[in-house]
């Protein structure tokens, strides 16, 4: 599925994920490949993300995400709260 994240200042990413785990108001939830569309709003803690391939084939990636030490396609991502839009295999997080 398509993945982008924005916050106000930048597009933090832009990629093709396997899955993203968002923390949720009610508590963290994921996202997989043809989920049926939501919108939800998100609290403050981690977005991770599983890539469909290796971080490392990214020309250069926000100084905001932090890659995996153990496995090179999970990216992980703090942040303080937003909204997140699924629609047609398409995530859209709009993260503070």
């Amino acid at each position: 599925m398509q993945l982008e994240i924005i916050t106000p200042e930048q597009k933090i990413f832009k990629g093709i994920a396997d899955a993203v785990q968002l923390p949720g108001k009610d508590g963290l939830f994921q996202i997989l490949d043809n989920h049926a569309p939501i919108i939800s709003t998100l609290d403050e803690g981690m977005v991770k993300i599983d890539l469909a391939d290796s971080y490392k084939k990214f020309d250069e990636l926000s100084g905001q995400i932090e890659p995996d030490k153990s496995n090179d396609r999970i990216l992980r991502l703090p942040i303080k709260g937003g909204v997140v839009e699924v629609s047609d295999n398409k995530v859209i997080v709009l993260a503070d």
